[in-house]
């Protein structure tokens, strides 16, 4: 007889039903281990594309790159910069891949591109410096571009150049070759505003060009020594070693700096312009050069560091421009043509003083770009005014000019010309600043 009671479930089947609620339980807890996390929405959300009215930054302001999220995807557009209050010069908004030494090149012929200006633009120019005007039958050494080694160096851009100073002043100090590189600025930025939206002010030793649409200005300052000179009640002129100019106040205030010194240093006999020198409240006639200008160089570092915001303000010293007389092997006069490389050019300007330049403003506290514009000039024989110049304000005769031995200017520079190309490596440090070296 066959009992009533339903056989046990079947050991198959519970196997299966076990292994079922194993592999539900196992899903669920890998799938928990491999869904996005909240970091990744942040990053997502970071995403965005390019708007014009944001990326374009106010030039009253310094541009600061946000740092880009290591999540995002190389071929993804990257985070628009943000905006950091500061009256100091704003960096570039964009930047070459490579570092470039813009101090290392050659000249190259560019007839098509410069010069950047014509002398007639800049009714200003000093006629020491204009060439043309004073006569001088050839243009080429207003032709001839510097090329920098294994890069581009941007061409000047005027309005650019304002753009970056709005609201700002440059202020360059030092002596008649300062005063060739201010006059070359001032003629760059001059033609690129409407005359009668500019101001233009020659006051003696003090000079200025305004422009008014972008509130910004470029000064020169005279001060050959770059420390203070007195006169005594019998005239004497006396070079305080230890004090700096009184208008040094009007300086520490400017976005930009350019300073320089040197060749006043060397004058003895009856170019030397002073008589004697003060130093420590002591009165002496006679003191070697050297140990002079090294104190000279130390009051002007001194002053730089204790006076000159270094957050606001961008200082630059520019190194000796080269002269080219007899004792260089290249002399100016009736030159047209530059150096070819393999010439020899000998620098006549004491190695000692550059020495001495060079460790000051290794020692300052302050990052003092060093526009060292030497090299690059040494083979320009032909950019000097020699004969077409001046000579104590009066433009030199017919007959002077045949006495070129006594009378060619071979440490000026004819405008347009070579300080143009100072500025232009000027402009390159301040668009390219994070890109450039000297």
């Amino acid at each position: 007889m066959e009992s009533s009671t339903k056989p046990p479930l079947n050991l198959k089947w519970l196997l299966c039903l076990l292994s079922g609620f194993i592999g539900l339980f196992l899903l669920s807890y890998l799938n928990s281990r491999h869904s996005p996390s909240s970091p990744t929405v942040e990053s997502l959300q970071n995403l965005s594309f390019y708007n014009l009215n944001t990326i374009i930054p106010n030039f009253n302001h310094s541009v600061v790159e946000a740092p880009q999220p290591a999540n995002i995807a190389p071929n993804s557009p990257p985070p628009l910069p943000t905006i950091a209050y500061s009256s100091a010069l704003p960096p570039q908004t964009s930047l070459p891949e490579k570092i470039c030494n813009i101090l290392e090149g050659k000249w190259v012929y560019d007839p098509k591109e410069y010069p950047l200006y014509r002398e007639k633009q800049c009714p200003f120019l000093s006629q020491q410096v204009s060439c043309q005007k004073n006569g001088r039958p050839d243009s080429d050494y207003m032709r001839w571009r510097w090329e920098a080694q294994g890069c581009d160096i941007p061409r000047f851009n005027g309005t650019e150049m304002l753009m970056r100073l709005r609201g700002k002043r440059v202020v360059i100090v030092g002596d008649s070759l300062n005063r060739n590189q201010w006059e070359s600025l001032a003629c760059l930025l001059y033609s690129s505003v409407h005359p009668w939206r500019a101001v233009i002010k020659l006051r003696g030793s003090y000079k200025l060009f305004r422009a008014i649409d972008y509130d910004c200005s470029v000064e020169f300052y005279w001060s050959p020594f770059l420390v203070r000179v007195d006169e005594n009640k019998d005239g004497d002129k006396i070079l305080k070693l230890d004090k700096m100019p009184e208008e040094s106040r009007m300086w520490q205030s400017a976005a930009v700096l350019i300073f320089n010194t040197g060749h006043w240093w060397t004058h003895s006999g009856r170019t030397r312009s002073w008589k004697y020198y003060e130093w420590r409240g002591q009165l002496v006639e006679d003191m070697e050069r050297d140990a002079a200008y090294e104190i000279a160089m130390r009051t002007w570092a001194t002053w730089v560091d204790r006076h000159v915001n270094r957050d606001k303000t961008t200082v630059f010293f520019r190194s000796i421009s080269p002269e080219h007389k007899r004792g260089n092997l290249h002399w100016c006069y009736n030159e047209t043509k530059p150096i070819i490389t393999h010439e020899r050019y000998i620098q006549t300007f004491p190695r000692s003083m550059v020495s001495i330049v060079e460790r000051t403003i290794g020692d300052m506290k302050t990052n003092v770009k060093y526009l060292n514009i030497t090299g690059l000039s040494e083979s320009r024989r032909d950019g000097h005014t020699s004969i077409y110049t001046t000579r104590q304000g009066k433009l030199l005769t017919e007959d002077e000019r045949k006495n070129p031995d006594q009378l060619a200017d071979c440490s000026h520079w004819c405008l347009p010309g070579i300080p143009d190309t100072w500025n232009n490596l000027l402009y390159a440090s301040i668009v390219r600043s994070s890109s450039v070296i000297f």
